[in-house]
C-alpha cells in the first residue's frame, strides 16, 4: 500500500511538473492592439474574413480597422505609424517615400492581376462604347480617368498600352482624386473611359452606366496591392508573425472557397463576409472575386518591374532597391509554424 501512495503521489507530481511546464510553453501572447488602414475592395476579403471569423482574436490580436477613400493616404499613414498596418495599392508615392528612407515594408500579397480572373479593368461609358470605344487599340485621344498620378491605376493604363505599342501620350489622363469622383464623372459623361477596381465595376455595368473593355490581368500579370507594416509594427516580430497567421489563415479560406471553389457553402459565406464590409449586393461580389495567392505571398519580382517602370517615367526619385521595401521574412516565418 506505501508503494501504491508513493506510486501515485510521483505520478501526480511528475504531472504537475509537466502542467506547469506545458503553460510555460503555451502561454498566450499578450493582446496586441492594430490599426488597420483599407479601402472597401473586393481584394480587401482576407482582412475581412479574418476579422468576420475570430481569427485576429485566435492570436490575441485586437485589430481597429480605419477606412480610407484612396491609396495614396494608406500609405501615409503607415509610413508614419499613424496606422500598423496598411492594406493598399503600391504607388510611386510609396517608392518614393522607400527612396526617401522611409522603412516600411510590403510584407505580403493582397490582390494581383492574373490572367482570367476579375480585379481592375478598363471601362468606357455607355455612350463612349456606343461610339466605338470597345477595345484597348480604340483609346487613342480619349479622356481616360484615374484616380491620381503614379497610381496603380495610372501604372496599370500605362503598362498595357506599351504592351499594345502605345503609350499615355496617346490618351488624356484625368486624375480624380478617389475612385468615387472617377465613377461619378464616367456616369456623367466627363471622360470617355476609366481603370476601375472590383466590385465597381459590377456595380456601373449593372448600372448600365460603364462597359468593360478588358482585364488587367489578361494583358499583363501585375502586384496591384499589398500589405504594409509601419516602422514602428515592424519592431514587434512577435505581433507581425501573429498577424501574419490569422492573414493566411484568411487567404486559405478565401482561396478554397473562391478560387478553387471547394464549396458552395464557404463560397455564399465569404461572399456574405464580402458584401458586408464594401457595402455592395452579394450577386455584384460573386461577379468579380479577384485572384490572391493562397498564401498571402507576394510576386516579388513584380516589384522590381514597377520601381523600374515608375523611375523610367519620372516618378521616381532616387534609385531603390527592391530588397530595400520588400520583407518577406515574416511571412515565411509565419508560415513555418
Amino acid at each position: 500500500m506505501k508503494k501504491l501512495l508513493l506510486f501515485l503521489t510521483l505520478l501526480c507530481l511528475a504531472v504537475a511538473i509537466a502542467g506547469c511546464g506545458g503553460s510555460e510553453k503555451q502561454a498566450p501572447a499578450e493582446k496586441t492592439a492594430v490599426k488597420l488602414g483599407m479601402l472597401r475592395l473586393t481584394s480587401t476579403a482576407p482582412l475581412f474574413i479574418a476579422m468576420e471569423k475570430g481569427y485576429f482574436a485566435e492570436q490575441n490580436i485586437e485589430v481597429t480597422p480605419e477606412w480610407f477613400d484612396a491609396a495614396h493616404p494608406i500609405a501615409v499613414a503607415t509610413a508614419s505609424s499613424k496606422v500598423d498596418v496598411g492594406a493598399t495599392g503600391i504607388t510611386a508615392s510609396l517608392f518614393n517615400m522607400a527612396a526617401g528612407g522611409q522603412q516600411l515594408a510590403i510584407v505580403a500579397d493582397k490582390g494581383r492581376e492574373e490572367k482570367g480572373f476579375p480585379s481592375s479593368a478598363l471601362v468606357a461609358s455607355a455612350d463612349s462604347y456606343e461610339s466605338g470605344f470597345t477595345t484597348l487599340e480604340s483609346i487613342k485621344g480619349r479622356r481616360i480617368g484615374i484616380t491620381q498620378k503614379g497610381s496603380t491605376f495610372h501604372y496599370m493604363l500605362g503598362r498595357m498600352l506599351e504592351q499594345r505599342g502605345m503609350t499615355l501620350d496617346d490618351v488624356e489622363l484625368v486624375p480624380l482624386g478617389k475612385v468615387s469622383a472617377v465613377m461619378a464623372a464616367l456616369e456623367g459623361k466627363q471622360i470617355d473611359g476609366a481603370i476601375l477596381n472590383e466590385p465597381n465595376i459590377t456595380k456601373m455595368q449593372t448600372a448600365g452606366t460603364a462597359k468593360l473593355i478588358v482585364q488587367v490581368g489578361d494583358v499583363i500579370p501585375y502586384q496591384t496591392s499589398a500589405l504594409f507594416f509601419s516602422p514602428e509594427f515592424m519592431k514587434n516580430e512577435d505581433a507581425g508573425i501573429r498577424f501574419l497567421k490569422a492573414y493566411n489563415k484568411a487567404c486559405q479560406y478565401y482561396y478554397d472557397a473562391a478560387i478553387a471553389k471547394k464549396n458552395p457553402q464557404k463560397l455564399d459565406e465569404v461572399v456574405g463576409i464580402i458584401a458586408k464590409y464594401v457595402k455592395a449586393p452579394a450577386e455584384d461580389i460573386k461577379l468579380g472575386l479577384p485572384y490572391i495567392d493562397r498564401d498571402g505571398k507576394l510576386m516579388a519580382d513584380d516589384i522590381k518591374t514597377q520601381i523600374d517602370w515608375y523611375s523610367s517615367h519620372g516618378m521616381l526619385q532616387g534609385s531603390l532597391d527592391p530588397a530595400k521595401v520588400a520583407n518577406t521574412t515574416l511571412l515565411e516565418k509565419a508560415l513555418a509554424k
